[in-house]
């Protein structure tokens, strides 16, 4: 032995590495990269368990950060196969392999530098507004049977507020703005956090990414060619989000373009010029009450849950009517709208247009339209509105012509709000009664009657009370008190479906025992509901049908409209005629003038 030598390592030389991690092994002749986590730390002649064991602590972490990953991963894919229309809305809409996520990996694999980190941003702030949309798209389905109209619909947001308002006061509304924007502004910072997650694991793992790109790549081309579903609407090989993009794109440009073509339709109008003497004619004399049932849809007289009540109450009002000597004719209208936003209904109905969105409903504010009030009041009849629901300034008078409105100030009731309904439907029509129809000395009366107690959220309900106790409505607090409470039937959906159902009972059989009290040889009613109620009680892609009736005692008012081929009775049957709401001004008043408006 030499003098001042160290002696040689009897064995591989071991170095402890601390990383982020934990404490890790790094030997000469090992397997593994120095450092490399997924090594063991064994090499030639050393045993697993002679390494030092990683820490706890760093397991856990390098757990986390596996779980996170993949996490990053399934929000991205959830985005990119999220459902935007009914048909897609089903239990395996997420059973997708979406073509945009393959599409920016590949992006991601090929960019460096700059460009690949303004392309990481850039698909973090699209998924976010994507995933904004969805929430939106689900949001209408679920409300409106449709998804969320990128221009038209922001108004109806506004709407929204206002129902929030009506059944849980200003912080309920103020909680949903919060709210709404909380969701907003973390869906797309989730998303671009995700996608940072995703491309960072893509670059770190390149090798295999390429492979499991290529690998999904074949997978997505075979069964788009097979026609591989998850469920008869969906396919498994998903292009959705890419597809949604260029529709809602060309949305954009067919909504931008509709107002010129509404502009010519709403300029269009045979019956403006027909003379006063000879307009509505086959209506001389008579009180026609245009009644409008809030949420009376198709659902109510077909749907096996609700049906069964509803049908009893139209069956046994039809045989105490004709007892009385009314006859009734019904069939089906297709509305303008659904769920909601019951404006464009009334408006469609009246203006013999279709009025399907906001944008057709302010133009229609700002023209001239010859709508049915304008008819009648032409033709020499008295006209009044009836809205129970409205409170101050109503621009809506000019267009339609009303000669008199009774809004919610000027009914005097001092009973209890039902739900979001300000008063029940019987105290609306005994109102009416008492200030106009019952009145001696006057011209004959057409009204817009708008009946709100089927309104949602169909809790509590109004009962009938004797016409004669009705007095300024706190007859109405002790059914009130014993009512249902919201959140006795909302969790519950079979709950609601039957509340709903129960409402709409409640205003039929009003109806008719309004006619029966105070119907006369010149009383005619036509009522029919305004849309379907929510996809919750209709179900999602539910038709727009609503049942309408016309309700006479004068044989020749039923004969006029014999050639419509409309049922008997106050029940439409499943293959009564289906017309659109908008063609209704002109049958009628086509029905009702000699010569047609020619």
């Amino acid at each position: 032995m030499t003098v001042g030598s160290n002696p040689a390592p009897a064995g591989p030389v071991h170095v402890v590495v601390a990383t982020d991690t934990g404490v890790l092994p790094e030997q000469e002749g090992a397997g593994g990269e120095p450092g490399d986590p997924d090594s063991d730390g064994s090499g030639p002649g050393v045993r697993p368990d002679d390494a030092p064991a990683v820490a706890p602590h760093g397991r856990v972490r390098r757990l986390a950060g596996v779980l996170t990953t993949a996490l990053a991963v399934g929000l991205v894919l959830a985005v990119l196969v999220a459902p935007h229309d009914a048909k897609v809305l089903a239990s395996t809409w997420w059973a997708r392999l979406p073509l945009e996520a393959l599409a920016a990996a590949l992006v991601l694999l090929v960019l460096r530098g700059r460009a690949r980190r303004w392309a990481v941003a850039g698909f973090g702030v699209v998924l976010g507004l994507l995933a904004v949309l969805a929430v939106l798209d689900v949001g209408f389905l679920l409300a409106m049977n449709r998804p969320f109209d990128l221009v038209l619909d922001w108004s109806l947001l506004g709407n929204a507020a206002d129902y929030l308002r009506a059944v849980g006061g200003s912080l309920a509304v103020v909680a949903g703005w919060v709210g709404a924007g909380l969701l907003a502004g973390g869906l797309v910072a989730a998303l671009v956090g995700a996608t940072r997650r995703v491309a960072g694991a893509l670059d770190r793992h390149r090798v295999a990414a390429e492979r499991v790109v290529a690998a999904l790549a074949v997978v997505w081309l075979a069964t788009a060619l097979l026609g591989v579903r998850t469920a008869p609407e969906v396919p498994f090989a998903a292009g959705s989000s890419a597809g949604l993009v260029v529709s809602r794109s060309q949305q954009v440009d067919r909504t931008l373009h509709d107002l010129d073509d509404y502009a010519v339709e709403l300029r269009t109008d045979r019956f403006r010029d027909v003379p006063a003497d000879r307009l509505l004619a086959g209506l001389r004399g008579k009180d026609v009450l245009v009644t409008i049932v809030e949420s009376y849809g198709r659902v109510a007289l077909e749907d096996p849950t609700i049906a069964p009540g509803v049908d009893r109450v139209l069956d046994d009002g039809t045989a105490s009517l004709a007892a009385a000597g009314f006859q009734a004719r019904s069939a089906w209208l297709t509305s303008s709208t659904f769920g909601g936003a019951s404006w464009l209904a009334h408006s469609t109905l009246l203006s013999g247009t279709d009025v399907d969105n906001p944008q057709r409903y302010r133009r229609l504010l700002a023209s001239d339209r010859f709508t049915l009030p304008r008819a009648f009041g032409k033709a020499g009849w008295q006209t009044a509105a009836v809205l129970p629901s409205v409170q101050g300034e109503w621009p809506e008078k000019d267009l339609y012509g009303y000669g008199t409105v009774l809004d919610k100030p000027t009914f005097g009731y001092r009973g209890p709000n039902f739900g979001w309904s300000p008063m029940p439907d019987q105290y609306v029509l005994e109102t009416l009664q008492k200030s106009t129809l019952g009145t001696p000395d006057r011209r004959p009366l057409m009204a817009e009657i708008a009946l709100t107690s089927s309104h949602a959220p169909w809790a509590p309900l109004p009962k009938a009370v004797d016409w004669t106790a009705l007095g300024d409505g706190t007859v109405f607090e002790p059914i009130r008190q014993q009512g249902l409470l919201q959140s006795e039937v909302w969790p519950d959906q079979g709950r609601v479906r039957t509340e709903y159902g129960r409402s709409v009972e409640y205003t039929l059989s009003t109806l008719v025992s309004f006619l029966q009290r105070y119907g006369t040889e010149d009383t005619v009613m036509v009522f029919l509901g305004d849309h379907q109620p929510l996809p919750l009680v209709s179900g999602v892609g539910a038709s727009r049908d609503v049942p309408v009736t016309i309700v006479a005692k004068d044989p020749a008012v039923l004969a006029a409209v014999s050639g419509w081929g409309w049922d008997a009775g106050l029940r439409p049957g499943p293959r009564a005629p289906v017309e659109g709401m908008h063609e209704f001004r002109d049958r009628f008043l086509t029905a009702f003038t000699p010569g047609g408006g020619a």
